[in-house]
């Protein structure tokens, strides 16, 4: 199940920055994607609950450190 949130989240996140070069991990964070900014991560964060039909909480979405946590926060949803 995991993997298939990575593959899915790989896609969102090549549209997002435009950019099929990217591979995420659990650890990928902000600093590691050139245009993830505050801006960028709202897009983000509508994308990712728009391909898992799911809402994430302003408290999830301020505290999500990594990749990783956000796909911890997708399971528990599905």
């Amino acid at each position: 199940m995991e993997e298939k949130i990575y593959e899915r989240l790989n896609k969102v996140f090549r549209d997002i920055f435009d950019d099929d070069s990217i591979v995420v991990t659990a650890e990928t964070t902000a600093n590691d994607i050139e245009d993830w900014d505050s801006l960028e991560h709202i897009n983000l964060v509508v994308a990712v609950e728009q391909e898992f039909g799911i809402k994430f909480s302003m408290k999830e979405v301020t505290g999500m450190k990594n990749v990783g946590e956000m796909v911890d926060i997708i399971i528990s949803r599905l």
